[in-house]
């Protein structure tokens, strides 16, 4: 997708070549313009980045340029932090992209070798001297956790004494995959607007024909439709149905809905998606909520319009909370105790999101525990990141005799030092769907 004049939120989707060109344009800003900063507040003076083929580093492709869908071989990359900025070298068997080619087994006058390989980089380290050199090893984040045993057992041997200055590059790499360049936050409004019409066009007489199409249909279709757009989902889309007279049933703590999958979408019917997606590197994750007009009806019963109310006063209180060095956890017992003075029954479990849908950083609570997230959860929120607002209310309907409904809601929103801002068109309305 692409940015289009005169309205920057607005993305339509590009040619893959065009695409590559934008990527291989923002790792060039992000080396040049984040990295540095990342890296002195992490104290990390050298950064290594080791994947095999097929056993990548995720922290890798995001570093790769376009072209590259892989590691190849054994791909190293060395970054190094001086006084003019980051210097962004491979030690790889062949060249990648825009950083410098720093090995290359013809010039051993032989046919490549690992030894030759981990040889370079001992010279790189020797070269460079820093005091503490880092590399992806994390408890608490996989993201940040990507270094193989295979891997890191061969770079100790190579540095040899030089192994004693490794240390987690964990505050490093989870930085570098939560922070959001600008023009990264406006393709993400985009990309998160164009989920929203799809969806809409799902919940439309279009694509649902009441009475025949079922959920598990809608989620196919908007599979799809997305895929038709060249657009990737990163998971398959959810499509659930709640109904009156068919009580939500209760897992793990929580009520989820009981209308099987295969039935077919019935008038009253709320209509509920989950939907990622992906462009540009970039990954989405938002739900919607429909309701299926019955006979006559020109909305929908006032009981789900104010369970969707409160379900939209939640997110307001958890944004209110989502502060520049606050910890996920911090944000969670606060949002909790803002809706419990304000008598919300409801559940917080937010997350990071750009380059990986879960994605690295301050974890806002779990669906399945409310009580904080060790380790993830203590993250404390940085500036230019970006976030799933995710969080459900449990309302009863007095239309559906008491009956309680579960109102899952799951909106982009990006942290910027000017605050928050929702990323697409924030949902505040049921989406209505006509019966005929």
């Amino acid at each position: 997708m692409t940015l289009v004049a005169p309205d920057p939120t607005r993305t339509v989707p590009l040619p893959l070549r065009e695409q590559a060109d934008v990527r291989d344009r923002w790792l060039t800003q992000r080396v040049l313009d984040l990295l540095p900063g990342l890296m002195d507040r992490a104290g990390i003076d050298l950064w290594l980045v080791v994947g095999r083929e097929y056993n990548e580093d995720p922290v890798l492709a995001t570093l790769l340029p376009a072209t590259w869908l892989s590691a190849r071989r054994r791909t190293i990359l060395v970054l190094h932090r001086s006084d003019d900025g980051v210097t962004a070298a491979a030690a790889s068997r062949y060249p990648v992209g825009q950083f410098l080619p720093a090995w290359s087994p013809e010039d051993a006058g032989g046919p490549p070798t690992e030894q030759g390989q981990w040889a370079e980089v001992r010279r790189i380290v020797e070269q460079a001297d820093p005091r503490r050199i880092g590399i992806d090893v994390s408890a608490d984040f996989a993201l940040a956790d990507g270094l193989s045993h295979t891997e890191h057992r061969q770079l100790t041997e190579a540095l040899g004494p030089y192994a004693d200055r490794l240390v987690s590059a964990e505050e490093l790499a989870v930085g570098w995959l939560e922070t959001r360049l600008p023009e990264e936050v406006a393709a993400l409004h985009g990309l998160n607007r164009l989920v929203g019409e799809v969806v809409e066009e799902a919940f439309s007489p279009a694509v649902l024909t009441v009475g025949e199409t079922t959920a598990t249909d809608l989620a196919w279709w908007i599979r799809q439709r997305l895929t038709d757009l060249g657009l990737d989902p990163w998971f398959h889309p959810v499509v659930d149905l709640q109904r009156a007279g068919v009580p939500p049933v209760e897992e793990c703590g929580a009520l989820l809905p009981a209308v099987p999958y295969h039935s077919p979408v019935l008038p009253g019917d709320l209509v509920h998606c989950d939907v990622g997606t992906s462009s540009l590197g970039l990954k989405t994750d938002s739900q919607r909520t429909g309701y299926v007009l019955g006979p006559g009806e020109r909305a929908a019963p006032a009981g789900l319009r104010r369970a969707l109310r409160t379900g939209t006063r939640l997110q307001d209180l958890t944004t209110a909370e989502l502060l520049v060095g606050r910890t996920g956890n911090e944000v969670l017992a606060a949002a909790r105790a803002a809706a419990a003075a304000e008598g919300i029954d409801g559940d917080v479990y937010s997350h990071p999101v750009g380059f990986h849908g879960h994605g690295a950083g301050p974890a806002i609570g779990l669906w399945d525990d409310q009580h904080g997230v060790p380790g993830a959860g203590d993250r404390v929120l940085h500036a230019d990141t970006v976030y799933a607002l995710e969080l459900c209310v449990r309302v009863p309907v007095p239309e559906w005799g008491g009956q309680p409904v579960r109102i899952a809601l799951e909106e982009g929103i990006a942290l910027t030092g000017a605050g928050v801002t929702y990323l697409g068109d924030r949902q505040t309305e049921l989406v209505l769907i006509p019966t005929g």
